[in-house]
């Protein structure tokens, strides 16, 4: 039977690995991955078939339309009038909110993310018998997996 379990990257996997090695596990029945950080930037700009629910046009579209109330009300006493005014105060509007959130993504939440340090997680697969299946099981949540899942020699989960 193999047992998968997913962990941070902390010392609690090695208090794991010696309670295994403790209940009888030998050491090449433990496999542990670690898995690679990211190393490119993420994207901003979503595509026609990714998106990652994050938006950037929510607040230029905000300030766009309250700019375009803005000027079209000040447009009334402006040369060209209040459609033209209003027109041009959304386009700003719009920009500068635009402007706001893409400073907010690439500024502020990248400093954000490599201040708290954003480490990968770790797999563990353990080798075992049936029988020692369920103590294995509790070892792993004992030390603060993140997931723990049994697959049998049969292919059952």
């Amino acid at each position: 039977m193999q047992i998968f379990s997913t962990f941070e990257y902390s010392s609690y996997i090695e208090l794991a690995v010696s309670d295994l090695e403790r209940k009888g596990i030998k050491k090449e029945d433990i496999f542990i991955v670690p898995l690679n950080n990211r190393t490119e930037n993420r994207r901003i700009f979503d595509s026609l078939h990714r998106s990652d629910g994050v938006s950037l046009i929510d607040l230029g579209m905000a300030l766009a339309t309250a700019f375009s109330v803005i000027g079209a009300s000040i447009g009334f006493k402006l040369s060209w009038g209040p459609i033209y005014w209003g027109i041009i105060s959304a386009f700003i509007g719009f920009i500068l909110g635009l402007g706001i959130k893409l400073f907010i993504f690439k500024v502020i939440r990248k400093n954000q993310r490599l201040l708290r340090g954003k480490h990968s997680e770790v797999i563990i697969i353990v080798d075992c018998h049936a029988a020692d299946a369920e103590a294995v099981e509790q070892t792993l949540w004992k030390n603060l997996a993140l997931g723990v899942s049994k697959v049998g020699s049969d292919g059952e989960i």
